[in-house]
């Protein structure tokens, strides 16, 4: 088959023949929640798949090829050959229960509406999740009925306002497992909350030669902010290696921790490869050196719960448009001891508790480390996204979404020349791959053709794929509204593909 490039030309999208796979009947089986015992894919029978054999050893696409020669990034380490795909152990008899997903898809619009003439099926959800009418109906209240600024109003829609806010604040400080709301700062997302620990508490920590450790399975958001400060404080970044399956080399990073190191950067769940890494063991490690720790939690709140209290985190951040909130907020978590001792990274309203041509003098946390005026908006809609999550069966939802991912890496497996990026064990469901043949952005096009929306490119995490040799791949990535209709939609679309 070949499908238009944008650019007025053809490209091949597929050339291997397959049969198609038949649609799924049965419901995707529970996800365990983090840390307890692997769990297994509904059984064949169930899913319709009719077995689910091992997949022909695959090279890298033609059109990928060259990336293994290209420049490896900031990485030191050699490309790692991803493993086959395996499928999961022996499937479960039955289809799992205690999550209602079926109700869940009725709260969120979007996944209701028809793309290129056929239903949406939404596999994008690492690059953001959906909204449900929920956080919708909060964003346009407070537009249509509670538009005021926040904090120092007298008038009653200021003290409404401001109620909303801080209720946003301690709905965050809950999902971190913080008793201190005053360790919640308001921020754009992620990428805002990296920066402001980079430009503040590093441009007052970090010295010349000092080390901040990296893993190689950052999001660049949690690189590049680091790299800014290294170089203007004559510091130096070290990355943390991947194993073949995608775990992060636990005994390179026992190695590279030592006297010099004063930050380790850890994502809590890859948007690339899907691994959950020990973070409370690797943050312990990283203690007995004195360094602090970084979470970046963008990927992982959504799928598990969290708390910085068990993990022993410095900093979590995290982004709302990954949680079923709003773009353009998020929070970052900090220990209260730090936070005080971080010198403000912006001037302006609202940081500030005195002001004078000869002395100004600062709020305290957190409103020290946010200046100006807040996104109000996006935080009523923060607050209504964590407080439909805290509604939710979290377990429940936690061990579907891992049945799904087991029953969806087990449905790709079937997919001739297919090549799955990422299986570490307890992974969340970010499955990035490759189909011999085929170029990653033409295929995710011709997806969309079918209502299918995936994403292809290098996902903001060029070392963590220059890691498996490669410069682009496409990935689909679930989330717990997703179901197997969805993952069955998707497969026959690729067998479909390579048959054309």
């Amino acid at each position: 088959m070949t499908t238009p490039d944008g650019l007025g030309h053809t490209v091949r999208v597929g050339q291997l023949a397959a049969p198609p796979v038949e649609s799924a009947a049965g419901a995707a089986a529970p996800r365990a929640v983090p840390g307890a015992a692997p769990s297994t894919a509904p059984t064949a029978g169930a899913s319709g798949l009719g077995g689910v054999p091992q997949p022909p050893s695959s090279p890298v696409p033609a059109a990928l090829a060259h990336a293994a020669a290209g420049p490896r990034y900031w990485l030191a380490q050699q490309p790692v050959e991803a493993p086959a795909v395996a499928a999961p152990t022996t499937p479960p008899s039955t289809p799992p229960s205690g999550f209602n997903v079926e109700a869940v898809r009725r709260d969120f619009p979007q996944l209701h509406r028809e793309v290129n003439g056929r239903p949406l099926v939404w596999l994008d959800n690492g690059a953001t999740t959906l909204k449900p009418r929920q956080v919708v109906e909060a964003v346009a209240e407070h537009y249509s009925m509670g538009t005021s600024n926040v904090h120092r109003g007298a008038h009653s829609l200021a003290k409404q306002a401001t109620q909303v806010y801080e209720e946003g604040r301690q709905a965050a400080a809950d999902l971190l497992g913080t008793q201190d709301q005053g360790e919640i700062v308001f921020v754009r997302g992620t990428t805002e909350a990296v920066n402001l620990v980079a430009q503040s508490w590093g441009r007052a920590n970090l010295g010349v030669g000092d080390e901040i450790l990296v893993s190689a399975a950052e999001h660049h958001s949690n690189l590049v902010p680091w790299q800014l400060i290294a170089a203007e404080r004559r510091a130096r970044i070290r990355p943390i290696p991947l194993l073949p399956d995608g775990q992060l080399d636990q005994d390179a990073y026992r190695d590279l921790l030592g006297s010099r190191t004063k930050l380790v950067a850890l994502t809590h769940a890859s948007n690339v490869l899907g691994t959950v890494p020990p973070v409370a063991e690797m943050t312990a490690l990283a203690h007995r050196y004195g360094a602090k720790v970084l979470i970046d939690g963008a990927q992982a709140v959504s799928h598990f719960p969290v708390d910085v209290t068990a993990l022993d985190a410095d900093f979590y951040a995290f982004s709302g448009h990954k949680i079923f909130a709003p773009t353009g907020i998020g929070v970052l978590f900090g220990k209260r001891e730090l936070l005080e001792a971080m010198p403000p990274w912006q001037g302006g309203g609202n940081m500030i508790d005195s002001v004078s041509f000869t002395e100004t003098t600062y709020a305290p946390i957190p409103h020290r480390l946010e200046a100006g005026t807040g996104h109000i908006a996006g935080v009523a809609g923060l607050r209504a996204a964590l407080h439909y999550l805290a509604g939710l069966d979290r377990a429940a939802a936690t061990a579907y979404e891992e049945q799904l991912t087991n029953y969806a890496m087990a449905a790709l497996a079937t997919v001739p020349g297919l090549r799955l990026i990422g299986q570490a064990p307890g992974k969340i469901g970010a499955l990035t791959f490759l189909v011999a043949g085929t170029d990653p952005i033409a295929l995710a096009g011709a997806l969309d053709q079918q209502g299918i929306a995936v994403r292809a490119g290098h996902h903001c995490a060029q070392p963590a794929l220059a890691s498996f040799g490669l410069q682009s791949a496409v990935r689909a990535s679930l989330a717990l509204y997703n179901t197997v209709q969805d993952v069955d939609a998707l497969v026959a679309a690729l067998h479909e593909l390579q048959s054309q």
